[in-house]
């Protein structure tokens, strides 16, 4: 075979080999991982047990630091606190209740630092479980999981008011309803409280990469003041989402003023506009996202009670400025570009 007539062959040949490579990386890193999260525990509890139960004193800690840094000088992770911290992990689940091999098993997917930092910021097993599932969901960096607690994501998620039980099965009501939040932290945006809906749309198109880390995994962006004509007449939706996993589209209405019972009328006019002009067959019921400044939830449940279509209705707040050492870790606008672009592909099988 002439490789210089083949080039392209060639070139695919290749691509496959790295892609093997790096599956094989990928493997060996969770591997790698999963090994010395399991030895942390082993000496975790090792260590408990010897203070705790045969009363040895915290002060065998800093014998064992020195002992293990002078037997494996070239090797990281003996110091006093991070033995300190390793009997605290430890004691952390193991006073939960929960069976120690499915806590290992699900402690293993995610890095030491990302573990510590769970354990040190949750109240409770449940919030910590819930910080780790997200972290293997989405992937997080350190940084990101960081800034996401001090959001207290956990509080907010599935808070949304909606009516996902009577308009969607189970499967995708359960999934929906952990999608949405209340209230939505635009802590990236630089607007006073009286902003005009506009102008905070403005914004959130502009942060668009904030946004998304914001809305979670899966949201892809379509666009923003999207045309719809129903009937000769032209409406415009605010914003516009396709999520993933959920495989449908997403219309999020932004308001800046207290949530009112018509804007469930309106919502509902688009969501059926999308289900019968864009969504295509195989995908799921377009779901409807009302943000408001405030709410009243008890008009809120009435306003969604006799509704057919899926929609959640939730605040949002105006905060502080994004870390700026979130920002390197955020996709670009690229990035999502092509992400989307790549749904909509598999979705059409093109």
């Amino acid at each position: 075979m002439n490789l210089i007539e083949n080039t392209k062959a060639y070139i695919e040949w290749v691509e496959e080999i790295k892609g093997a490579i790096k599956k094989a990386q990928i493997k060996a890193s969770i591997s790698v991982n999963h090994e010395l999260i399991k030895l942390n525990w082993i000496i975790g509890k090792s260590i408990s047990e010897k203070i705790q139960i045969e009363n040895w004193g915290a002060s065998v800690v800093d014998n064992l630091s020195k002992d293990l840094q002078k037997q494996f000088p070239n090797q990281q992770g003996y110091s006093r606190s991070n033995l300190f911290s390793m009997r605290k992990w430890y004691e952390f689940y193991s006073n939960s209740g929960l069976e120690e091999a499915k806590v290992q098993q699900l402690v293993g997917q995610i890095p030491w630092g990302h573990n510590i930092l769970i354990i040190t910021k949750s109240n409770d097993i449940d919030e910590a479980i819930f910080y780790i599932n997200k972290t293997i969901e989405n992937n997080w960096s350190r940084t990101i999981l960081a800034h996401q607690i001090d959001l207290e994501l956990y509080e907010r998620s599935g808070k949304a008011i909606n009516n996902f039980e009577t308009t969607l099965p189970e499967i995708q009501s359960e999934l929906a309803n952990e999608t949405l939040k209340d209230p939505y932290k635009f802590d990236f945006l630089t607007l006073t409280e009286k902003a005009l809906e506009k102008d905070i749309e403005e914004q959130l198109v502009s942060h668009i990469t904030a946004f998304l880390l914001e809305l979670g995994g899966g949201f892809s962006f379509v666009g923003r003041q999207v045309p719809i004509k129903i009937d000769g007449e032209d409406f415009y939706i605010d914003l516009l989402f396709y999520h993933i996993r959920l495989k449908c589209y997403i219309v999020i209405e932004l308001k800046s003023v207290k949530f009112r019972a018509e804007y469930a009328g309106k919502m509902n006019l688009y969501l059926s506009a999308v289900d019968d002009l864009i969504k295509t067959d195989d995908e799921n019921p377009t779901i409807g996202l009302l943000l408001c400044k405030s709410k009243s939830s008890i008009i809120a449940e009435y306003a969604l009670r006799g509704t057919t279509q899926p929609i959640g209705v939730a605040e949002y707040e105006i905060v502080k400025s994004i870390p700026k050492d979130l920002k390197p870790n955020l996709p670009t606008i690229e990035e999502i570009e092509k992400e989307l672009a790549t749904t909509f592909c598999i979705s059409n099988g093109r």
